[in-house]
Formats: C-alpha cells, sequence, structure tokens
C-alpha cells in the first residue's frame, strides 16, 4: 500500500505543470497530511523531487512547492522500425536529454540488429553524460504482433526473419539493463500521456503514421493494451470496398490500400516513381515514399491523387475507431508524419465530423504529436518511466 500511495503521490506531482504544496496533495489524492509528509520525504531522500521555493498569498504560511526533480531518474528508449531506428534517453520530467538514428539493418538476421542497437544504446549513454545508476532501464517500441507478457515480437511485417524474436531478453543480455517491449502504436500513446502536453490529456486515439498504420488507445489518461498487447491493429478496417484484396480475404482494408508500401506502389503501376520499386526493406520503402510526397509537393497531379486518396481512406479508418471508442481527440504522429502533417490537419477534421455519431454531442479535435518526431523512442523510454512510478493496481496485490 505504501508503494502505491508513493506512485499516487508522484503521479500528481508530474500531472501538475507548476508543482504541488503538502497541502494541495492532501486535497487532492485524498490521504492524511502525515501520510503525504512521509512520503514526501521518501521521495525528497530518493532524489525523485525537489522543494521549488514557496509560494503562498493572504493570512498564512506560505506553502512548500513539490515538483519533480529532472536528474532524479533516466530512462533509455528504442523504436524499433523497418526503416529506421531512434533513441532517446530521458530525464524524469520526459525531457530528451540526448538522441540519435540510425537506418535499420538489413538483412535476415536479428541477431545482427540487436547487437547493432546494444552498441549504439551505449554510445548514446556514453554521450549523455547521464550516470548509469540512475538508468531504470531499457524500453523497446516494435512493430506489432507482440507478445507482451514474453517480451517477444511475432512476425513483423517488412523484417523478414523476424518470425519469433524474444527481443526482451535478448537485449537484456546484451545491454545489461532491464528491458520492457511494447508495441510502437502504444509506445507512442504512452509518451503523449507524458510528454505531449494537453494532447495527451483524457480519452484520445494516436494515429501512428510510419510504416505500417495503426493507433494507441488512451480512456480517461489510461493507456489500453488489450488482453494480449496488441490493441490497436487496426489494419484489417475496410476503407475502400472496391480496393485491392487484401490477405485477409476482404478488399479495401486499410493494410491493402493506404500503407506507404501500397501507396508506393500504386505510384509506379502510374509511372511516377519508375525505376524506383521498393524490395521487402523498411528504408526503401521510406525512401520511395518520401520521394512520392515530393513530387506532391510539386504539384504533381497524379502524385497529388494518391496523396489525397490516402487521407480520405485512413479518415474513414480513423472515423469508426472515434466512433467505437467516442473519444475527444485523434493525435496523428509517427516516423512519416511530419511529411504528411500538413495535408492531413487540413482535410482530416471535415471528413471525421461528416462521420461522427456524436458530432452534435462534442466535436472531435484533429492535432498532431505534442511530443515531436521521435514520439516512438520518447515512449519507449515513458514505458520504462510509467513502469517504475505510474499507479498500477497491481502494486496492491499481496504476495502469498
Amino acid at each position: 500500500m505504501g508503494d502505491f500511495n508513493l506512485t499516487v503521490i508522484l503521479d500528481a506531482i508530474r500531472r501538475s505543470s507548476g508543482g504541488l504544496s503538502r497541502v494541495e496533495l492532501a486535497q487532492i489524492v485524498g490521504l492524511s497530511p502525515q501520510t503525504i509528509s512521509n512520503i514526501s520525504r521518501r521521495l525528497l531522500d530518493q532524489h525523485l523531487i525537489v522543494e521549488a521555493g514557496k509560494e503562498g498569498s493572504g493570512p498564512g504560511k506560505p506553502r512548500t512547492i513539490l515538483r519533480l526533480n529532472p536528474s532524479g531518474m533516466y530512462a533509455i528508449g528504442v523504436h524499433l522500425d523497418p526503416a529506421v531506428t531512434t533513441f532517446a534517453v530521458l530525464d524524469l520530467v520526459g525531457a530528451v536529454v540526448q538522441h540519435s538514428r540510425i537506418k535499420t539493418p538489413g538483412g535476415n538476421d536479428p541477431s545482427a540488429v540487436i547487437s547493432t542497437i546494444a552498441t549504439e544504446i551505449e554510445q548514446l549513454v556514453l554521450d549523455s553524460g547521464v550516470d548509469t545508476a540512475k538508468i531504470a532501464g531499457v524500453g523497446i517500441a516494435a512493430p506489432g504482433p507482440i507478445d507482451l507478457d514474453n517480451g517477444t515480437i511475432v512476425e513483423p511485417p517488412l523484417m523478414p526473419g523476424w518470425g519469433r524474436v524474444e527481443l526482451r531478453n535478448a537485449l537484456k543480455q546484451a545491454t545489461g539493463y532491464s528491458v520492457l517491449v511494447d508495441k510502437d502504436v502504444t509506445s507512442a500513446a504512452v509518451a503523449e500521456t507524458w510528454a505531449g502536453g494537453p494532447s495527451g490529456a483524457g480519452s484520445f486515439v494516436f494515429m501512428y503514421m510510419g510504416t505500417g498504420i495503426g493507433c494507441g488507445i488512451v480512456l480517461n489518461d489510461e493507456v489500453i493494451r488489450g488482453t494480449s498487447g496488441n490493441a490497436g491493429e487496426i489494419g484489417h478496417i475496410v476503407v475502400d470496398p472496391d480496393g485491392p484484396a487484401c490477405d485477409c480475404g476482404q478488399r479495401g482494408c486499410v493494410k491493402s490500400s493506404a500503407i506507404p508500401q501500397v501507396l508506393v506502389a500504386e505510384a509506379e503501376a502510374a509511372g511516377i516513381l519508375e525505376g524506383t520499386r521498393p524490395d521487402d526493406s523498411g528504408a526503401e520503402v521510406q525512401k520511395s515514399f518520401s520521394r512520392l510526397w515530393d513530387l506532391a509537393d510539386e504539384g504533381d497531379a497524379r502524385a497529388l491523387a494518391i496523396i489525397d486518396k490516402s487521407v480520405v481512406l485512413v479518415a474513414r479508418a480513423v472515423s469508426v475507431v472515434t466512433n467505437t471508442l467516442d473519444v475527444e481527440r485523434v493525435v496523428f504522429g509517427g516516423p512519416f508524419w511530419t511529411r504528411m502533417s500538413q495535408r492531413f490537419l487540413e482535410q482530416v477534421p471535415a471528413l471525421l465530423e461528416a462521420n461522427s455519431a456524436a458530432r452534435l454531442i462534442h466535436p472531435i479535435e484533429v492535432v498532431g504529436t505534442g511530443v515531436g518526431e521521435d514520439v516512438g523512442a520518447v515512449g519507449a523510454a515513458c514505458l520504462v518511466l510509467e513502469h517504475m512510478l505510474a499507479p498500477r493496481a497491481q502494486r496492491l496485490l499481496l504476495e502469498s
């Protein structure tokens, strides 16, 4: 119970931008002043919070404000994408201390990729100057599907040879750090709740725009993972009944109609990207997709038609999700988002409103991520902070 109460207080302080006094904490979390005082002392002794001056007006003693200590704890995040692998070191308030990015190694040997990741983590920590004793662990955001209990990724798209890889155990052995593995879309949603600001509050879906398209789900400030950790797989939502056949047997699924690999193939069939046919490499898909957007930005009508059609198809998928979950906000982000943001933010809000079942009751806000381009890696690091510091019902369970 003591550990749970500690995380409740820490979480309340984290969610307050200006910090809280002990009196305010007692009012918010409902614990006695003595309990608040005792736990605050523990957190101060552990250097997880600091006393940040006094505030007060009118009669009475000024109140001491408690805030998170940014240097009290750190976490490492790794976003493994078929095209690019991104790394970040975060402090306790979710600020990026150091980050790097490498092209994801090709080939069909997961062990070689894991070795490269471990080497990059070592260099990242060295460059950051962070005391390794203060690093709580490493979080990995990986393409789904995943086996959350075993830290295993299972046949991710565009990553041949990764049939069933025990990523958590392999990276723990390679780095010596505690390791957590979660889906990239879920990690991005976690990042938004920890470091996204106003866009990460309440109930929202995080639309992850990368080599694949998926969504992270947050309801009433709680990240929803599902039974096996694979919530948010929207690849088989039908968005174009007359579209291409999907491997699931339907036509016009998101997976077969709207992901970057499909758009690149469509552009090539139209002669727009002649000679740039991607192979199974995520990096090649990213390169060709970027070229398609270059052409659209240059005014190529055929490229624009492909891009604008994809916006409509993605919006249809998003409307299915928002109607199902009744959320207040859609947050877009991911490794391809920066390039896509202008056209999506111009077109998606009206498309969602037209299809919203609750449009006469509440609007649906559409925004870009408040975290930035490295949202996957930031989210992976936030997984560690969430695991260590966020209130969880499991902390109340007693071991027999």
